[in-house]
């Protein structure tokens, strides 16, 4: 079901920016290396240049996700916090569910969202991340999977509760 306006919505995919190796301690806590701020900040430009500016953001609150999200705010909007249109920032909710998510899980996040959303930004894990891609869209979806700092654009005209099928329209992989 399409809602009453057909209002075209947009599921931004992004994993995760690179990461420090596992070391000793617990795996959430990894941070990002040189390479995946300045990845994480790459992102954030390109999604600027192609006017994906997120309403909602659902992000795990894994450090290395945390980080990249404010890598990818750094990008969007030079160096303030604001990441919208005219100043306004996103509605950014850090998900505990995020982390270690199958893709169903994760599509329950995002079909979570409110209905006035037209952008949303999830930022997540591998394998969970790239296998929601593919059941979004598994005829153009890379069976590689997403590399770290890979963004997905997917578009539907499904409300987000209702959401089973988004159309890939665009990839990229960020590096700074």
């Amino acid at each position: 079901m399409t809602d009453a306006a057909g209002t075209e919505r947009t599921l931004v995919l992004l994993r995760h920016a690179k990461a420090e190796p596992p070391g000793d301690g617990a795996d959430s806590d990894r941070r990002l290396t040189a390479r995946g701020h300045a990845d994480a900040a790459a992102a954030g430009a390109w999604l600027a240049r192609h006017g994906l500016l997120p309403d909602v953001v659902l992000c795990s609150t894994a450090r290395r996700n945390r980080q990249t999200w404010h890598g990818v705010v750094q990008g969007l909007s030079g160096s303030s916090d604001e990441a919208g249109p005219a100043g306004s920032a996103p509605a950014v909710r850090y998900e505990p569910g995020a982390y270690e998510a199958q893709p169903a899980e994760l599509l329950a996040l995002v079909r979570s969202v409110p209905a006035e959303a037209t952008t949303v930004l999830l930022v997540a894990h591998n394998p969970g991340v790239s296998l929601l891609s593919a059941l979004l869209d598994p005829e153009r979806a890379d069976q590689q999977g997403l590399r770290t700092t890979d963004v997905v654009v997917h578009r539907t005209r499904l409300p987000w509760a209702d959401l089973r099928h988004a159309a890939i329209t665009a990839r990229h992989t960020a590096r700074g």
